[in-house]
């Protein structure tokens, strides 16, 4: 009888992703000492890929301004919150309805705004990433 391993769903996994189109790295060819490097802890503590994001942020909202985009970053990068479990809530809203920011115009009144973090109407604006624990 075959067994399942976790290299096996995961492997599993990643064909399905890049069936659907997004791009399939191998962890180690991102990591910090590596010359593709995204990542920023040494440890593959960080959840996010900052570059990827801020860029994302950039392209699904040209209309706000940097501290804007700034501010969304912020708030889907460091938590403001104290506990987990209202992190575990807090950030996937932000993913589904985008994060609410504020700035100051020219005139300067202060604006607000969400950031969109996911393009639901065009989904081929997204950048679909699906990274491997190993190589």
């Amino acid at each position: 009888m075959a067994s399942f391993t976790e290299s096996l769903v995961e492997d599993a996994a990643l064909a399905w992703f890049e069936a659907l189109g997004y791009t399939v790295l191998h962890g180690p060819a991102i990591a910090v000492s590596q010359p593709g490097a995204e990542r920023s802890d040494p440890n593959y503590h960080d959840a996010m890929l900052d570059g990827r994001l801020r860029q994302a942020l950039v392209s699904l909202n040209p209309d706000l301004p940097h501290a804007a985009l700034e501010d969304a970053f912020r708030k889907l990068t460091r938590s403001d919150v104290l506990s987990l479990i209202e992190r575990n809530r807090a950030v996937p809203r932000m993913l589904l309805d985008g994060a609410t920011v504020a700035y100051r115009r020219q005139d300067g009144s202060i604006a607000g705004a969400q950031a969109r973090v996911i393009d639901f109407d065009t989904p081929e604006n997204n950048d679909w990433l699906a990274v491997n624990q190993s190589g």
